[in-house]
């Protein structure tokens, strides 16, 4: 069970390692899939919220100095807000318990048995469900957001693949974080207290409530430095609008690499010690 993130299966062609993510990552998506109503209750609810943050925001700037709060002009605030509301079933940055809960139950005992380590596995499904909100949850916001709104289209070539790639680097940001979360279960046996602090925190440091840019300037150099947070929802979207200089798209989406690298090497690490010293209830 000591196999590193990037290995599935020690001894294994890479082929066969990959065949095996790939239906992993298949099996998240119709796992996801199946929930039809679900779906489509979250994108009506993502987008009534959506309305809710966009006045609230428009509102906000025709306050500001110059309709520019944080540097932000109308159409890149109304584009935050809808594409934002798009990117939450992406990143999916709450509602993930499985693995706190199978650690509670001891059902994480056939987990540790399988040939794929549990990051792997949990992360393939991951990127399973990620797939599933970009096809089914992302395109209604922001459709909503184009009839409603006038949203800012990107001038920049390097613009849209640089959003992709930052949009994939914040679903790997968004499981490492998420997966350290649930994993304190292996030491505390119940994860709520944790769950609940990154329910209350992550929405705030992510930018999901309002631009961190809003905050004072040492503050958000700070926060995107210091925490990963950023990097799960405000990075893409300021990509997306073009909030800074192609220089520094550039390195906020580096920045987003190293954060999502090193995520993923703790997780790695953490379930490596937890499984030295897990103790599963029962048995």
């Amino acid at each position: 069970m000591g196999a590193s993130v990037l290995t599935i299966s020690p001894g294994r062609p890479f082929r066969a390692s990959v065949t095996t993510f790939g239906a992993l990552v298949w099996s998240g998506f119709r796992r996801y899939a199946t929930y039809r109503q679900a779906t489509i209750a979250g994108s009506f609810t993502n987008i009534v919220f959506g309305f809710l943050r966009c006045y609230v925001l428009l509102a906000v700037a025709a306050g500001a100095v110059g309709n520019r709060p944080g540097g932000y002009d109308v159409e890149q605030l109304a584009t935050y807000v809808w594409v934002g509301q798009g990117l939450l079933a992406v990143t999916g940055i709450w509602g993930w318990t499985e693995l706190a809960d199978r650690i509670r139950t001891g059902d994480i005992a056939s987990d540790l048995l399988r040939p794929v380590p549990p990051v792997v596995s949990y992360l393939a499904a991951d990127l399973g469900r990620a797939l599933h909100g970009t096809l089914t949850r992302f395109l209604g916001p922001v459709l909503v957001g184009l009839l409603f709104f006038p949203l800012a289209s990107p001038h920049r070539w390097q613009t849209f693949p640089l959003f992709v790639l930052s949009v994939g680097l914040a679903v790997l940001g968004s499981f490492g974080c998420r997966f350290l979360v649930n994993a304190t279960a292996y030491w505390l046996q119940d994860a709520r207290g944790p769950q609940m602090l990154w329910t209350l925190g992550s929405g705030v440091l992510a930018g999901l409530y309002f631009p961190l840019r809003l905050l004072p300037e040492w503050l958000t150099v700070t926060l995107w430095v210091a925490t990963p947070l950023p990097g799960l929802l405000q990075t893409p979207l300021d990509v997306l609008v073009e909030r800074d200089s192609p220089a520094l798209q550039a390195g906020l989406v580096a920045l987003q690499a190293i954060w999502a690298v090193l995520l993923l090497w703790l997780a790695s690490v953490v379930q490596r010690r937890a499984e030295r010293k897990l103790v599963v209830q029962g048995g």
